[in-house]
Formats: structure tokens, C-alpha cells, sequence
């Protein structure tokens, strides 16, 4: 049953252990408003350590996934209000963008459709993203005079090459889905009418994977992107002992199934989390 956060700009379903989390402002492509950012906290909160949620899927109500910040709200109204005002705006859409980044749970972003500027915050805190070709993404900051903000210029910068990364904050034009996933904006791109399927099979894959070990290398990933070698390698071997002191049980139950039991292969699949060792 769709439930809807505290003012119905979000809504979600929890269905076989997968949060279906969509941005519920269809009427304005999901663009994202002061109110909007303040459900999606209170959602994530909601559902973050919930035993029946396994996987987060981010999507959008209607034919966008988010059109960007929405320009009336979340700027015009607030700048009115003050520095004050402008500050706490700021606060609360960075502050969900953030807690996506380092969410508990693996976080998939389904764009099916309009994605533009702001709406980069979110997909870059999407630990994987899958997009349908119809769908169009664009740094538009420009053709309104101002720079991608928010966060989208460190996104471009972060999944696209350096000179990708330039033409798209500078032209203001946008790609479709295809392009987008070529350029690396999201791994895959497939057409609309299969793109849930896609994404419903990646989010049973990684259910079946070990949990702790899913969080780790989520945090894995984002942390060592900035460090250099030496450094890196010493914040995983430390990542492993961590992660090891919440399920080390965990750990010796996939090497038992691997070389006594001969059951699977860990280049081929993962181990059964949910079978006891003898």
C-alpha cells in the first residue's frame, strides 16, 4: 500500500523487501522545494533501518524523475525571506542529499525521465543508477545565469571526463538516457517499458549479498575516490576490521560455504547469507 510523507510530496511502497521511494510533485516535473526536501529526509528516516527494506529505489511520479530545484520556492520565495531563510533551505536539500550518500542500504536511482541540476545531488547519492533512453538530463544553470550549484559542477566532475564535464555545465544542452550512461551519468540506459524490471533484478541481486559487507563497500568506494594509494589502503584494511567486528560470523560462513562445502563461487555469485553454518 502507498504510503506519503508528512506533506504527500513523497511517496514509497515497500514491496519483497524493496523501498519504492518516488518524488511526488508530478505537476511540477518533481522539482524540488523547501517542503519536498524536508519529506525526503523525514522518508529516509523512516525507512533506513526498517528489517523489510533491503534495497532503496529513488524515483519520480509521472513523466520526470526531478526537473531540478524547483525556481519559484526554493529560490525567488526563499531569497525574499532573507540570508537566514536561504541558509536553512540550503541545509535541509544538502542535508538529504547527504544522508542518501552514505545511506545504510544499497540506494538505486531510477530516472524515467526529466533530470536536470539539482536533481544531480540526489543521483550522485545513489550508490548505482539506471535511466530509460527517453529519459533527458541536462545542467540548464547556465541558460539562467548562474553556475551549477548545489553540488551539480562536483557531480559533472566527479562521473564524467574532464572535457564531457566542461561542455556539459557549459553548454546548457541536454542528453537523453543513452548519452548518459556512455558519458557514465548512470550505468545503464534501456527503454522505459523495461526499466523497472532492470532495476527490480539489480535490487534482488544485492538483497542476496551480505549486508555489512554492502555497507563498507559502499563507504569504501566514495572514501578512497579522494585518497591516494598509501592512504587508501590503510583506511581498508581498517574498514575491513570494522566491518568485521559487526559480522565477522558472517565472513567465515562465506568461506566455509566456498571451500568445505564447495557451493558457490565468488566470482559467479554470492554466498547464502541466510544459511546457518553446521
Amino acid at each position: 500500500m502507498t504510503e506519503y510523507s508528512s506533506n504527500q510530496t513523497v511517496s514509497y511502497d515497500v514491496v519483497d523487501g524493496i523501498a519504492w521511494v518516488n518524488f511526488n510533485r508530478p505537476d511540477k516535473r518533481n522539482c524540488m522545494s523547501p517542503t519536498l526536501n524536508r519529506d525526503m529526509m523525514e522518508v529516509l528516516h523512516l525507512l533506513e533501518f526498517r528489517d523489510d527494506v533491503g534495497v532503496l529505489v529513488l524515483s519520480g511520479e509521472g513523466t520526470a524523475w526531478s526537473a531540478g530545484m524547483d525556481l519559484k520556492e526554493y529560490f525567488r520565495e526563499t531569497e525574499s525571506k532573507g540570508l537566514g531563510a536561504t541558509r536553512q533551505a540550503q541545509r535541509e536539500s544538502y542535508g538529504w542529499w547527504r544522508r542518501l550518500r552514505w545511506y545504510q542500504k544499497p540506494t538505486i536511482a531510477m530516472v524515467n525521465g526529466w533530470c536536470f541540476g539539482g536533481g544531480y545531488g540526489p543521483l550522485f547519492g545513489c550508490d548505482l543508477a539506471f535511466a530509460a533512453e527517453e529519459a533527458q538530463f541536462g545542467l540548464s544553470e547556465i541558460n539562467w545565469g548562474i553556475l551549477p550549484g548545489g553540488g551539480a559542477t562536483k557531480v559533472a566532475v566527479e562521473l564524467l571526463p574532464f572535457r564531457k564535464a566542461m561542455y556539459h555545465a557549459m553548454m546548457g544542452e541536454n542528453v537523453d538516457g543513452r548519452t548518459a550512461a556512455e558519458w557514465g551519468l548512470v550505468n545503464e540506459a534501456l527503454p522505459l517499458a523495461q526499466l523497472k524490471d532492470r532495476v527490480t533484478a539489480v535490487a534482488k541481486v544485492l538483497q542476496a549479498k551480505n549486508p555489512v559487507a554492502l555497507k563498507a563497500t559502499k563507504d569504501a568506494v566514495r572514501r578512497v575516490s579522494v585518497m591516494s594509494y598509501d592512504d587508501a589502503e590503510d583506511y581498508l584494511i581498517r574498514a575491513q576490521e570494522a566491518a568485521n567486528s559487526y559480522d565477522n560470523h558472517g565472513r567465515k560462513e562465506g568461506i566455509r560455504q566456498f571451500i568445505d562445502e564447495k557451493s558457490y563461487k565468488p566470482g559467479l555469485g554470492a554466498y547464502d547469507k541466510d544459511k546457518a553454518s553446521g
